[in-house]
């Protein structure tokens, strides 16, 4: 690992390259350039993977899943290789910041969870695959995607804590709580029993 020269910078440096690669509205981006539309004005207008697939698109919405993903992981394998776990999760802070709040969308971006998910594998691949686990089972039996990211993300920072990680618990509590107010909207319909089912069939069920 190369260390840096000491002081704040690494730190500022890290967040900012975390932040302007988690910008980059993917699905924006994926279905302008294959004619998809405007993301923004299909389904929820979200930016994510699971809006993109109400366009009906498998590829795309699945190109949009990794791509976000990856836009989370990648500057946390930078600054970690780079500057350590700090930086890496200061990294990782700026990349969910940069999805969910994109400077170049008036601060109106996605929800976080795909992003979230590549920071986690790059940090604490452990805590992925468990919370992971309860994401399928929570999707498959209630078909509510909201309800099994919302679950996922408040059951990283516990499951980070346990196997032993307060530095990665720590900024899995500020994912939980950016990713669970992104969903706030969701949680309503969930409370009110209106919220969009999955289908398995490949798009989202009414």
């Amino acid at each position: 690992m190369i260390e840096p020269s000491g002081g704040w910078w690494p730190l500022a440096l890290a967040l900012l390259i975390g932040y302007v690669l988690g910008s980059i509205p993917f699905g924006l981006v994926l279905t302008r350039l294959t004619g998809a539309g405007d993301i923004r004005r299909i389904g929820s207008g979200n930016i994510g993977a699971t809006n993109v697939l109400r366009t009906g698109r498998k590829g795309l919405a699945l190109a949009t899943l990794l791509l976000d993903a990856a836009k989370g992981g990648l500057p946390v394998a930078l600054a970690l290789a780079w500057a350590g776990p700090e930086a890496a999760a200061v990294a990782g802070a700026g990349a969910i910041v940069g999805h969910c709040f994109p400077v170049w969308l008036g601060f109106k971006g996605g929800k976080g969870v795909a992003t979230a998910a590549g920071v986690v594998l790059v940090l604490t691949p452990l805590v992925l695959v468990l919370i992971l686990v309860a994401f399928v089972a929570i999707v498959w039996a209630t078909r509510w995607v909201s309800l099994g990211s919302i679950t996922a993300a408040a059951l990283a920072p516990i499951v980070a804590w346990l196997v032993g990680d307060p530095t990665a618990a720590g900024l899995y509590v500020l994912i939980a709580a950016i990713v669970i107010l992104k969903h706030r909207e969701n949680i309503g319909r969930l409370l009110r029993g209106q919220e969009n089912r999955l289908s398995f069939g490949g798009r989202p069920a009414s």
